[in-house]
């Protein structure tokens, strides 16, 4: 299939329009325009995401909640309206479930301490698969260290494909919960959410579902899911950085206790003891990221007016096309096979580092990421340092696929 061919299959997705939204794209980098394909580490922001923050810091600038003036009443309302957005945005049954974190990984540290401190005992055991980012691991490591509980990696297949066959056969009555990325950061493959959600819950586990790699590609339905948390990074979905949305059943965040102490958090304190607060604000100690919140429902709001089918086979598109020139060129190796895959080409070239050719490829105005992308047990069990990723969101091109190779080209001969 040659370009022609797959852009046929996407013309009803309008990309130059979409490119518009996002200033930064117009930048040059080394002399050359940027080609961005480093969309897994953090996406871009539309205006409209930069424009609501920028409004809130000059018009609206206040602290949230008990303000008996103008300014803390408009803030409060935009503040408060993000949370609602967001739980309509995952079809959460209540904006009280939506709980503001710094990201994703402070929202599985959250439910590690909070939920596994109070839950898990010694022989518990606690599932993640082998191709986790770091913050889905070592949290629970830290926790099973401190309560007797072990941490065991559900396999992983040569293609990138967890093994569900060996999960199933994992679990038991001592499996207190499974934690699992949505898909993964390092390979891209789309993990079988719906299969783990459900044999997890048979057996009488808990799940958590690190939806950091997800949440920018297509529209997450926690209820549909069954999922028992749900984590992800603003900055992943066009929005700001330092803040992050942890959804969680009502039963659960309920019966756990605060994560931190401070103002918010409180109804009542006194040096006799302290009254929590009500859902959602146990668990939000301290002044909020206020912006960072209205600059995420300004996200969510830019998504809408989006045909996010059409988005997505973009991406499809230009990861086939992607695919296709990797293939056939003399020594790439493609990391990561999944069938079930989001826009990510992780690979490496026969005779040089990937952070050597992520360098000469800045030089040119691309921009990928090296590295074993924080998910180094899966990189150890390739017998590889890592990976040369280069990741794609719907306002990337098929032109800019092009530029990836010729700049990879041109890499490549450095080393000769």
């Amino acid at each position: 299939m040659n370009k022609a061919e797959v852009i046929s299959d996407t013309q009803r997705f309008d990309v130059e329009a979409v490119r518009r939204d996002f200033p930064i794209l117009q930048e040059r980098v080394n002399g050359h325009p940027l080609v961005y394909l480093d969309n897994a580490a953090t996406t871009q922001k539309p205006q409209v995401m930069i424009d609501a923050i920028s409004h809130y810091y000059l018009h609206d600038n206040s602290n949230v909640h008990r303000g008996a003036h103008a300014l803390a009443e408009r803030a409060t309302e935009k503040f408060e309206g993000a949370r609602s957005t967001v739980a309509e945005f995952l079809n959460a049954p209540s904006r009280e479930l939506i709980l503001w974190t710094r990201g994703t990984t402070e929202g599985i540290n959250l439910v590690a301490n909070s939920w596994g401190r109070t839950q898990l005992q010694p022989g518990d055991r606690i599932l993640v698969s082998a191709m986790e980012h770091h913050s889905n691991i070592v949290p629970w490591q830290m926790v099973a260290e401190a309560t007797g509980a072990v941490v065991e990696a559900i396999p992983v297949d040569e293609t990138g494909t967890l093994d569900i066959g060996a999960f199933e056969q994992m679990l038991d009555t001592r499996v207190k919960m499974v934690s699992v990325g949505h898909v993964s950061n390092a390979l891209g493959t789309v993990n079988a959410v719906d299969d783990i959600i459900g044999l997890a819950h048979r057996a009488g586990a808990k799940v958590l579902i690190d939806g950091a790699q997800a949440i920018g590609h297509w529209n997450v339905d926690v209820q549909a899911l069954d999922c028992d948390f749900y984590v992800f990074s603003a900055h992943k979905l066009f929005g700001p950085t330092g803040l992050g949305v942890l959804y969680g059943k009502r039963e659960l965040l309920e019966a756990m206790p605060p994560y931190q102490g401070g103002g918010e958090m409180i109804e009542s304190v006194s040096f006799e003891g302290t009254t929590y607060n009500q859902l959602p604000y146990k668990f939000e100690a301290g002044t909020p990221d206020i912006a960072g919140a209205i600059g995420l429902a300004a996200a969510i709001d830019y998504l809408k007016g989006i045909d996010r089918e059409a988005a997505a086979a973009h991406e499809r598109a230009l990861l086939t096309y992607a695919v296709e020139k990797a293939l056939a060129t003399p020594g790439i190796r493609l990391v990561g096979t999944a069938a079930n895959k989001v826009s990510v080409l992780s690979f490496l070239v026969e005779g040089t580092h990937p952070n050597d050719l992520g360098m000469l490829m800045d030089q040119q105005g691309v921009a990928v990421r090296t590295g074993h992308h924080c998910a180094q047990p899966i990189m150890d069990q390739y017998g590889i340092p890592g990976t040369v990723r280069a990741s794609f969101s719907f306002y990337n091109t098929f032109e800019e696929v092009d530029r990836l190779f010729e700049a990879l080209e041109k890499a490549r001969k450095f080393f000769e």
